[in-house]
């Protein structure tokens, strides 16, 4: 979870969200490597008093800076695909969740399961405890197996919603008539917290979303609870 003058990505939870976080530092380092020279240049022209006698006809440089730029691209665009279809692959899945969006709350089914669903309201702030926390923590959160490949069907009840986890890097559209689905693997256990994406009416900030990572164990335990 995200701190006070946090500037940096929450800590990842799955493989995606750590691809994702490697993908950002390469794409910043190129950044700041094209930042460097553009300024070194820009400094270089405004101070130098010299003048180019070939500057309005050179072909060399005009095919560098042709040629560079592509470069680059291929460099961004090459982890950038291999990623999508990394975040795309769903293969074989062992546990299916399906999450519904309503203004202003989530409900969740374990499809695997008989009778295994409930509602997911926001904690008010007047029945918090000193261990809940504000705007973020709800009544009934969604307990999920570590190192388990999960795939999760996404929809919505009335208007469009977004089901999103920073630290699991996953964001899907919560669309009214259409399923979405989107997997992940959960890498470590503890809570992580997360909140629709799409501006979907009044109490649209009210509807947050929290997982609980446990063990394999403690899962099948709850989720017998769940069925009795």
């Amino acid at each position: 979870m995200t701190t006070w003058a946090n500037m940096n990505l929450q800590d990842s939870a799955s493989p995606i969200m750590e691809q994702l976080i490697y993908f950002h530092d390469h794409a910043l380092m190129i950044i700041v490597m094209i930042l460097t020279v553009v300024t070194y240049m820009m400094i270089m022209l405004t101070t130098n008093n010299f003048i180019n006698r070939f500057l309005l006809e050179g072909q060399l440089i005009e095919v560098a800076w042709t040629i560079a730029p592509a470069i680059i691209l291929i460099f961004i665009a090459i982890p950038s695909l291999r990623l999508l279809y990394l975040m795309d692959e769903i293969n074989n899945p062992t546990i299916t969740i399906k999450t519904i969006g309503h203004q202003w709350y989530w409900s969740y089914e374990y499809s695997d399961f008989l009778e295994a669903e409930f509602d997911s309201y926001m904690i008010p702030q007047s029945e918090m405890n000193n261990n809940s926390f504000r705007l973020l923590d709800v009544d009934n959160r969604v307990a999920l197996p570590m190192n388990t490949f999960i795939r999760i069907i996404i929809t919505a009840a009335d208007v469009l919603h977004s089901w999103t986890v920073p630290s699991l890097g996953i964001k899907a559209d919560a669309t009214p008539g259409r399923l979405n689905q989107t997997s992940f693997l959960i890498s470590r256990p503890g809570l992580f917290f997360g909140q629709c994406s799409e501006i979907c009416g009044a109490n649209h900030s009210f509807m947050p979303i929290v997982i609980e990572s446990i063990s394999i164990n403690k899962f099948i335990n709850w989720i017998s609870l769940m069925n009795e």
